[in-house]
Formats: C-alpha cells, sequence, structure tokens
C-alpha cells in the first residue's frame, strides 16, 4: 500500500533521556582539529588508529550518507571538524549528522517494546552531550541531511522525527546492513510517515475483530477443555492480525502461496484463525473421536499437526497457505519448510522466488538456541538453497520455559544471529497491533523487493505457564505479577479506538458472542459427527501414489540403445574444452558398447546411467552433499571442469531438448539442515528423484533429529510420504572411528511399518536398479543406501551390459557358485564383506558354504527368504557375518528377524561389542577383519603345531553356535600375551611384540566361531 500520512499526537515518546547521561569516552572530549587530524589518517590507513576509531569513522561515513533529493550533499571523504560544519554554516552540524546516525543505528535501544514496560536503561549514544550539543541548541537551525524535513529545520524538530521514527513502539535495527540502497529504501519507506501507518476505520475494525477471534478461542477451550495442554496464544493474540496482514498484502505483492513454518505455542489459534481449519477438525482433536488416525500407533498431538488451505482475501484473490507439520524439536521444521518452498517455486517455474515465500514462526529462546536456525539463515544466498529470503517472525514472550533471557542468549536481542546475512529486524510492541500490521507489510515488501530474509521480533508475553498445567510463578514472581494484573491486549486496542470514537461500543462484544455461537455448534458436532482432522495427503500431484509398500517387482531395465546414447554423451565434452587429464581418462570407461552384453560396467558409470534414463523419462533429479559433484571418492565426476578457463560442463543435462534435468549442488559442511531441506523438498515433489550424499555415513548423524522425528515417522505420525534417497559411505577399510561407520543399527532400529527401505548394494547392476525402482515404485518410502568407498572401484562389483538392459533390482542374491544340496553352512552377509568372504573361500575351495547377500535389509521380503533358505536342504548352520562391532551393524535387527519370523537362529561372526564404531590402527582393523575370514570361512595356511598334532592333520576346529568366546579362545588370548619372548630370547624386536599386541587386542574384539590358531609353548616363569 502507499506510504500514509503520520498520525499527529498519535503516541507520546516513551523514553526520556536521563539527566546529566555520562556519554564516557565521548566525541567531545576532543577539540574538532584533533578529529579532523585522526579523520585524515584514518582515510589514508584504517590502521592508523585505534580500533574505537576505527568504528566510530566507519559508523560516521554511514550517517552521512546522502540523497541529491533531500538537503545538502556532504561528500564521504568531507572532513569531520570544520570543514563539514560550515556547509550548513552551523560549528556543530557535524554534531547534528553524527546524532541522525545514532538515532537510526541505536534508536531501537530507546524503543517501547515491552508489554510489560519493565525498565529499559536509555542509551547513552542519543543523549544530546554524547555529541558535545545541548538543550541551548534545540532551537537552533540545521540541515536534515536525507531525513524527510525542509533544510534547515530546528535541532528539536529533527530530533522528534526521529524518535517518533525509531523510539516508539517500532525499533528497527538496520545499519548494519551493508548495501546502501537497502538502507536507504527502509529510510525512505519508515522516516516519512514516522513510522506509524494510517490504517482506515474499517481496517482498524478488522484488526479487533482478529484479536477478538483469537481471545475468544482461547477463552473457550480453556474453559471446555480444563487441565488439556493447548500451548495457548495468551499474551501474544497481535502474532494473528500480524500473519492475516501478510496475508492480505501477499497478492499484491505477487505472492500466491506461502508455506508457514512454527512450534507449539499458539499454533492452534493460528490453526483456526489464520488457515482456518474448521473448528469441528480441531475439537474432533480434542475430543480423540477419530480413531482412524491413531491406531497402530499413529497420529500425533492436535498442536503439531500440520494442515493447507486456500485463503480467499479481501482483493478478491487466493492465497494458498501450508502449515508444516512439526515434532517438539524446535526449530528444525524450518529447513523443512524451506526446502518444501523451494521445491514450490520449481513447480511453478517461479524463477524469480516471488511467488512462493517461507514464513517461519519462532521462540524466543529457540531462535538463537537451536544451531539450525544459523545453518538455515546460512543457506540463504547458496545457489542450491536460495528460496529468494524467508520472512521470520519471533514470538518474543521473553521467556523459556522457565529460562530468563539472561540465561537464553549472549547478544542484545533473541534476533542478533539474523545479522549475519544483513537481514534487517522489526522490534515491535505485541500491545500494538497497528504497528504489528504495519512491520508485517514493511517486512513483506522488503523481502519481495530484495529477495533477503527479514525479522519482525514482536514483544509479548505469555499469560499461563510453558503449557496450561504449569505454574510460572515458581520461576518469575514478579513478572507474573505483573503479567495478573494486565489487561490483554483485544481489551487494550478496543479501549483506544472507543475512545477515538472509531469503533462502536458493541463492535468487540458482538464478534465475541457471535464467535462463541459458532465454536459451540462446531463442539456439537464434532461429538457426534467427528470430521477426520487429517487431510488426504495422495491428491494433486501425489495423486496415483499409494502409502502401502510392495514387494512387487517394477520394470527398471533400460534397452541398449538408450544406455548406449547416455554413456557416449556424459562420455563426450564440447570441443573447446579441457577437462582435467585424470578424469578425461576416465571417461574413455563411460563409453560401453550394450550391445555387448558381457560389456563391463563400473560403479559410477552405472550411478549416471541410472539418473540419465530417468531424465530421458521425465523424471528430474536432485543430488546433494559436500562433495557431490566428483563424489567424494572421486568415481562421479558429474559435472566437469575446464582447467583453463573453470567453466563446468554438466554432459546429464546435454543430452536432448525434451529431457528433464539434473541439479546438482555440493553444499556447505553441515548435515541437519541440509538434510531437512532435502526432506521437505521430497514432501512437495514425489516426481523427483531427490538424494542427499554424506561426505562420509559417519557425519550423518549431525542429522539424526531429521531422521528421527521426521523420515522414520512422519508418515505414521501426519501421514505425509517421502522418497527421499540417502547415500551414507560405510565400510570397514581401516580409517578409524570417525571415517567407517554410517551407523547402519540407528536406521535399523528406526524400522517398523515398513516406513523406510535400508539397502546395502553389492554390484554396479543393483545401485543402477536401486535408483529407478525408487523413482517407479508405486509409493515413495525414503530410502537409506550403505554406499561403498573402496568397492566402487572392486572389479568384482563390476557389473555387465547384459545387467543393466535385462535384470531389475534383487533383495537378496543367492550363491549360484555352490551346489546347494552339497551346502552344510549359510552365512549371511551384506554389503562389502561379501567380496572379502568369497575370495577367502575360493582360496581355500570351500564348497559347503553358501553366501547370501541381503541387498535390502528392510522392508524383508521374508517369502523370497525363506524359498531361499528352503533351497539348501542340508544346511545345518545358519550364520550371520559383517564387519561392524557385534552391537554395530545388522546383526541384532538380524538376530530378532530370523527368530521372531523364521524362528530359526543365527550365529554371529564378526567384531566384538565396542564404545567406538572402529580400531583406529590400519594394522589393526586389517588382522581383525582377516580373524573373521578365519572365523567365518577357514585359515588360509594353518601353521602346524608339533605338540598338538601331526603334520598332515588338519588343526583342531570347533563346530559351535555359541557366540560366547570358547574356553579355546581364552586360553589362546593367554598365550599370546605371555609368549611375547618365547623363542626370541634377547633378540625379540619392539615391532615383534607390537604386532603380538595388535593379535591379541584383535581377538578381543571378535566373536563367533573359535578360528584355528598357532599355539605357543608357554615359557616358564
Amino acid at each position: 500500500m502507499a506510504n500514509g500520512e503520520a498520525e499527529a499526537g498519535s503516541e507520546p515518546h516513551a523514553s526520556t533521556p536521563a539527566p546529566g547521561a555520562e556519554s564516557g569516552r565521548a566525541v567531545n572530549a576532543f577539540n574538532p582539529e584533533f578529529i579532523d587530524e585522526m579523520y585524515s589518517s584514518w582515510k589514508a590507513d584504517a590502521h592508523s588508529v585505534s580500533d574505537d576509531w576505527n568504528r566510530f569513522f566507519l559508523g560516521f561515513e554511514l550517517g552521512l550518507d546522502r540523497d541529491s533529493t533531500a538537503g545538502a550533499t556532504t561528500g564521504a571523504s568531507a572532513p569531520v571538524g570544520h570543514h563539514l560544519d560550515s556547509e550548513s554554516g552551523h560549528p556543530k552540524q557535524g554534531r547534528v549528522d553524527a546524532l541522525i546516525y545514532q538515532y537510526r543505528d541505536f534508536g531501537h535501544m530507546a524503543a517501547s517494546l515491552d508489554p510489560l514496560e519493565r525498565h529499559r536503561p536509555f542509551p547513552d549514544e542519543l543523549t544530546l552531550e554524547a555529541l558535545d550539543l545541548s538543550d541551548a541548541h534545540l532551537d537552533q537551525n540545521f540541515d536534515p541531511g536525507t531525513l524527510p524535513l525542509p533544510n534547515p529545520s530546528p535541532l528539536n524538530e529533527i530530533i522528534e522525527l526521529l524518535e517518533q521514527t525509531y523510539c516508539r513502539h517500532i525499533g528497527v535495527e538496520y545499519m548494519h546492513i551493508q548495501n546502501r540502497e537497502r538502507r536507504r529504501w527502509l529510510q525512505k519507506r519508515m522516516e516519512p510517515i514516522r513510522n506509524r501507518r494510517a490504517f482506515s476505520e474499517e481496517q482498524k475494525l478488522r484488526l479487533l475483530q482478529q484479536l477478538a477471534d483469537a481471545d475468544g478461542f482461547e477463552a473457550f477451550l480453556k474453559k471446555r477443555y480444563v487441565g488439556k495442554k493447548r500451548f495457548g496464544l495468551e499474551g501474544g493474540e497481535s502474532l494473528i492480525p500480524l500473519l492475516d496482514h501478510i496475508i492480505q498484502e501477499s497478492p499484491a505483492n505477487g505472492i500466491q502461496e506461502i508455506a508457514i513454518g512454527m512450534a507449539h505455542r499458539g499454533r492452534l489459534n493460528v490453526l483456526a484463525n489464520v488457515l482456518k481449519k474448521t473448528f469441528s477438525q480441531i475439537f474432533t482433536e480434542f475430543e480423540e473421536s477419530w480413531m482412524e488416525d491413531y491406531l497402530e500407533g499413529g497420529g500425533d498431538v492436535k498442536y503439531h499437526q500440520g494442515y493447507s488451505n486456500i485463503r480467499n482475501t479481501i482483493s478478491g484473490q487466493d492465497v494458498r497457505l501450508t502449515l508444516a507439520p512439526n515434532p517438539s524439536h524446535l526449530e528444525f521444521v524450518t529447513s523443512v519448510v524451506l526446502g518444501r518452498c523451494r521445491a514450490k517455486q520449481r513447480l511453478r517455474n517461479d524463477l524469480d522466488r516471488e511467488e512462493v515465500i517461507p514464513l517461519i514462526i519462532h521462540g524466543d529462546s529457540a531462535f538463537p538456541g537451536q544451531g539450525i536456525v544459523a545453518e538455515c539463515f546460512n543457506m540463504m544466498k547458496l545457489d542450491g538453497y536460495n528460496v529468494g529470503g524467508t520472512i521470520h517472525v519471533v514470538v518474543n514472550n521473553q521467556v523459556g520455559f522457565t529460562t530468563e533471557p539472561k540465561d537464553a542468549f549472549s547478544g542484545h536481542y533473541c534476533t542478533d544471529v539474523a545479522k549475519m546475512v544483513d537481514a534487517p529486524i522489526f522490534h515491535v510492541n505485541g500491545d500494538d497491533p497497528e504497528a504489528c500490521a504495519w512491520v508485517a507489510q514493511l517486512a513483506l515488501e522488503y523481502r519481495q523487493t530484495f529477495k533477503n530474509d527479514v525479522v519482525i521480533d514482536m514483544w509479548c508475553y505469555r499469560k499461563n505457564g510453558h503449557n496450561e498445567t504449569d505454574e510460572p510463578a515458581f520461576t518469575q514472581p514478579l513478572m507474573y505479577q505483573k503479567i495478573k494484573a494486565k489487561k490483554p491486549v483485544s481489551r487494550l486496542y478496543q479501549e483506544e479506538l472507543l475512545a477515538r470514537k472509531e469503533v462502536s461500543e458493541s463492535a468487540f462484544d458482538d464478534r465475541l458472542k457471535a464467535l462463541n455461537a459458532r465454536l459451540e455448534e462446531a463442539q456439537a458436532a464434532s461429538r457426534e459427527n467427528p470430521v477426520d482432522p487429517l487431510i488426504d495427503p495422495f491428491k494433486s500431484i501425489w495423486s496415483g501414489l499409494q502409502a502401502e509398500y510392495s514387494f512387487d517387482s517394477v520394470e527398471t531395465s533400460v534397452d541398449p540403445k538408450t544406455l548406449e546414447f547416455i554413456g557416449r554423451t556424459i562420455a563426450s565434452t564440447p570441443d573447446d574444452f579441457k577437462p582435467h587429464k585424470t578424469v578425461a581418462r576416465g571417461l574413455k570407461n563411460r563409453n560401453v558398447d550394450f550391445e555387448n552384453k558381457s560389456a563391463e560396467v563400473e560403479w559410477g558409470t552405472a550411478e549416471l546411467l541410472a539418473y540419465g534414463s530417468l531424465l530421458l523419462e521425465g523424471n528430474a533429479v536432485r543430488l546433494t552433499g559436500q562433495d557431490v559433484e566428483r563424489g567424494t571418492f572421486s568415481h562421479r565426476h558429474a559435472v566437469l571442469y575446464d582447467q583453463i578457463t573453470g567453466e563446468s560442463w554438466t554432459g546429464l543435462n546435454e543430452m536432448s531438448e525434451d529431457q528433464a534435468h539434473i541439479c546438482i549442488h555440493n553444499t556447505p559442511l553441515t548435515e541437519c539442515a541440509i538434510v531437512g531441506f532435502e526432506y521437505g523438498y521430497s514432501l512437495a515433489d514425489p516426481k523427483m528423484l531427490i538424494i542427499w550424499e554424506a561426505q562420509f555415513g559417519d557425519f550423518a548423524n549431525g542429522a539424526q533429529v531429521i531422521f528421527d522425528q521426521f523420515l522414520a515417522s512422519a508418515e505414521l505420525k501426519w501421514q505425509r510420504a517421502s522418497g527421499l534417497t540417502l547415500f551414507l559411505p560405510h565400510g570397514y577399510e581401516g580409517q578409524g572411528p570417525e571415517h567407517s561407520s554410517a551407523r547402519l543399527e540407528r536406521f535399523l532400529s528406526l524400522c517398523a511399518d515398513q516406513n523406510i527401505q535400508v539397502c546395502y548394494p553389492s554390484t554396479a547392476s543393483q545401485v543402477f536398479h536401486m535408483l529407478r525402482r525408487q523413482m517407479k515404485q508405486p509409493f515413495r518410502k525414503p530410502l537409506v543406501v550403505m554406499t561403498p568407498k573402496s568397492m566402487l572401484r572392486l572389479p568384482s562389483a563390476r557389473c555387465t551390459a547384459g545387467d543393466l538392459t535385462d535384470g531389475h533390482f534383487q533383495t537378496f542374491i543367492d550363491d549360484d557358485s555352490v551346489d546347494s544340496n552339497a551346502v552344510s553352512e549359510i552365512a549371511f552377509c551384506t554389503g562389502k564383506i561379501y567380496y572379502d568372504l568369497d575370495g577367502r573361500r575360493r582360496e581355500i575351495d570351500r564348497k559347503d558354504l553358501a553366501l547370501i547377500r541381503m541387498e535390502q535389509l528392510y522392508p524383508i521380503d521374508l517369502e523370497r527368504l525363506k524359498a531361499i533358505i528352503a533351497r539348501y536342504p542340508n544346511a545345518k548352520r545358519l550364520t550371520w557375518v559383517q564387519e561392524e562391532p557385534e552391537n554395530n551393524g545388522a546383526w541384532r535387527f538380524m538376530q530378532t528377524m530370523f527368530k521372531k519370523h523364521l524362528e530359526l537362529d543365527l550365529t554371529y561372526i564378526g567384531r566384538d561389542e565396542s564404545s567406538s564404531p572402529a580400531v583406529g590402527s590400519l594394522t589393526i582393523s586389517n588382522l581383525e577383519q582377516k580373524t573373521i575370514l578365519d572365523v567365518a570361512i577357514g585359515s588360509e595356511a594353518p601353521e602346524e603345531d608339533p605338540t598338538d598334532h601331526a603334520p598332515d592333520e588338519a588343526p583342531p576346529t570347533e563346530d559351535t553356535t555359541s557366540t560366547e568366546p570358547s574356553e579355546d579362545v581364552e586360553k589362546t588370548k593367554d598365550i599370546l600375551v605371555e609368549s611375547g619372548t618365547d623363542e626370541k630370547s634377547e633378540e625379540t624386536t619392539e615391532q615383534d611384540s607390537g604386532q603380538i599386541e595388535m593379535e591379541q587386542r584383535s581377538d578381543a574384539r571378535l566373536r563367533g566361531k573359535n578360528p584355528p590358531k598357532t599355539r605357543r609353548k608357554k615359557k616358564a616363569s
């Protein structure tokens, strides 16, 4: 809307300078000549003055910004002292310029923001004495610079304008913004109307009605649902007109959709009065009369549920609103909303990012307290994560659960973190609904103009405790004495409008009566005819998809000509493009003759072929992670870089004009916000393959909240499906406890209700078919993939062209290398260790052991598994072999599954329990791996022990299903420990002793069948 006129005398200045305020070491301690000298020195070399003076001059120059259309123009290079002052003919002009700057910079500290009217010290920076001015100068004329005042103007009029703009119920932090254009834009929007927009009587009545609705809704719930948690909005009711004003102003600003995220405080009120969720739906949740949502452990509490609706605005235009479901883990939904917003922008082809905007409502303790807030701010301008700016609204009730601000954040305000992205911050008194509506409009226009984050800090209070059953006076007695004596904002605003004779006396009460009648009717209706509070999620872009998981195979093979075409495209570059020579050599391997079914295909090529085939079929792909362009292990090289110009080339986007596109983005070094963003993206677009790849799987647990609260449980809690795919590099290669494990066990512990898919593919063809299957299935479930590291270049893990043109994804890979009737033992395993086991088996030519690879660890196709086991009628022993420690990996999940569903016992073979996922020594790790193979398969070359058996006898073995170490193992450990100098005498080397100790430690970490060991005679003591 156009700028309105300031309302003369509508509100007096709330704070007055303390008499004789001390300025500390102020400017007036020095004469103008000295300041001129210091300034000249600073202009020549900023390091030639102290930090204090450096900051002063930097700020001073900002304050001297002038507009050619208002006031005299003062060059930024002009001296500070006499030369500046002489332009207006007044020796104190430079001091007045500084005062204008100080009000713009520090005026917010003098603003009346607290509805509880607790004391805030007046800032010294705004006192006349601090700038060598006095009351004697108030009637004297000065150049007002860019202020919208006549030139010259009396100092008292200059100060009056500044105080009314920056020191009433709105305090603005914006002078930290480095862009001058943006600072001037804000000044031009605020200063002419003195930060007080003129509302019509009709608009004021609407504000009052919205406050009445918010107030009446909470009062009804309090009366009808005594003792039930609702996390009410009492004390912060101005949030409702604030949000409504953003919605009403959205069409005029080109906005068609708003993606909203918020925590529990006031959520029900927002659902009812902003998103217009029906009262019947809300009361159905209070009554718990729609039990279908809660069966089998489903559903969630009412103040966590999301909702979508289309609001028709006063202008007659529609705005779609979506409130994301939210767990009690505060702030994490922020990243989810941003991702969903980005996906919506893409679906609308909203290249300017102005049709769909994100709006996040925060709490004053969580906003500075949760690190994911800073992570999301950091993503603001990144290519892969830019959403064109977010509107942040902090419901600042000035207390956490019981935590005071002094214990909640270190800065002056809870919003200080937003300064990292030059976001303007509008602090506003929640007891002034007109001020709240104005800053909402201002924030919206700023976001749309500059595509930057913006923050509204609405100061209010919390009438009750953290929840309605809590007693807040235990910890905030003085605060709650004030709150108990306070009138609600709805009554305060009613009284204000009545005093101005702008509304009728019955307007407020009539609105409350009408509201209560509607609430009564809705409650009665919800008891007789409950309304499902959740909306069918499989509509619109999700139509045609189902919630139920299915093991039915889907077609994922691709014809040879298509694969050959993709291979040629991703193997080539423009003629003038110069890739790195090593990369150029690798590109040749992508040119595969797919008519030759036995032609080899590498892992990286198979992965790129999967993407390419999906793109040609119309499925877009989004691949993100810290190093995804080339891959952490340099296997992918999906994006190539010219070694001369630095230009990039993505062959997957150059196949056809009609293809879908792949978006590949390297990400900042963070996990939580990025995974949350990608999850949110997947909620909006089920037709796009969305993949996040961890640099190493070990680091993925930085996003554990997203995994637990969203990825694994959202479908059961909120009926929100997701097809997000996680690539988590995993495998034991002696790289230590931080580069070995993606914590497979944690993902398996989240598995239930066929909620997520957990796979550990062992061949290039498997990853090809797995990725294609993810988009071909008639449902969307998150896919968690243990991806390889060393296995990426393992020749045995390659596939053939025929595997891609004729095959499909196999949840199990049976063993066709052995005679099933000759098998006496079946070893189940997953992932990389299969190749170690198979290699040892071939070395010793063992033919009675079958190796079964479990490529999909969940959901498990039990019927298929039973059929595989039935193929081995003579198998007497079943083992589970893994690289991970016993308390990690898939062992305990598989042990339970085999026992519960198949009534079969498994024997464990692998490392012993450990609080750390892997040993830090490569040598010990290799010894551990060797011993696993000894236990699971047999020894490579058993050594003779003449004291135990003849040279031609086999070493003694023990066939046992016990998972406890045998007495023989314990004896062997003792022998190894104490035989360090056996047969060595004085010549035993430190290296030999270290090797023996490593063997002993390795043994101590292993469990399972007792391996054959070389025995040594114990030396007599």
